[in-house]
């Protein structure tokens, strides 16, 4: 099992649902989870080195890299010249880009390619909240039958919330909210 397949723990899972670490249906469950999570904020959360960004210029002092948190910019090109950083440019881990000397980003369409590393490295460091939200998904996919939202058996029913059926809930949309790629221009 690879380090980052998972953006959350199946122990912590398995746990919560008093099964095996390595169930196959447990582990599906946090994978699909995981898929889904990766592809509603467009990016895969956990470390990419050197990822290579073509991004619009908007006329702003600093403008935002599309993920974060930022490790590294390795290099920024304007309209092809490279700028050097602590002259030209600075840049944060919140994924700020910012230019020195007085200077704005040019408000034209594509004129910088940034280099730059940008993720969590390993499970112990993402954040609390994807992990919750990851967690909270994958128990429903587990328990909740699918298209059903409500089950009787004997003399007992349980109703089950459409955001748990759906996987919409209000954790997962402010995690997604939160964590999706970014245009340059919202800076």
């Amino acid at each position: 099992m690879a380090a980052d397949e998972f953006l959350a723990d199946p122990e912590e899972l398995a746990v919560k649902l008093g099964r095996s670490p390595d169930d196959p249906q447990l582990l599906y469950a946090l994978r699909a989870a995981t898929r889904r999570f990766r592809g509603q904020v467009h990016h895969p959360v956990t470390f990419v080195a050197d990822d290579v960004v073509l991004l619009d210029g908007n006329g702003r002092q600093s403008l935002l890299l599309p993920v974060w948190p930022t490790t590294a910019v390795s290099s920024v090109l304007l309209d092809g010249a490279e700028l050097s950083e602590g002259v030209d440019y600075s840049w944060s881990d919140a994924g700020i880009l910012r230019r020195l000397g007085g200077l704005h980003w040019p408000n034209r369409l594509r004129c910088l390619q940034v280099t730059y590393s940008h993720g969590w490295n390993g499970l112990a460091e993402v954040p609390g909240d994807i992990q919750e939200a990851i967690l909270e998904r994958a128990e429903a996919a587990f328990t909740i039958p699918v298209g059903v939202q409500s089950k009787a058996v004997g003399g007992q029913s349980v109703t089950f919330g459409a955001q748990a059926a759906a996987g919409a809930t209000e954790a997962w949309t402010k995690a997604v909210d939160r964590y999706k790629v970014r245009a340059s221009g919202e800076a």
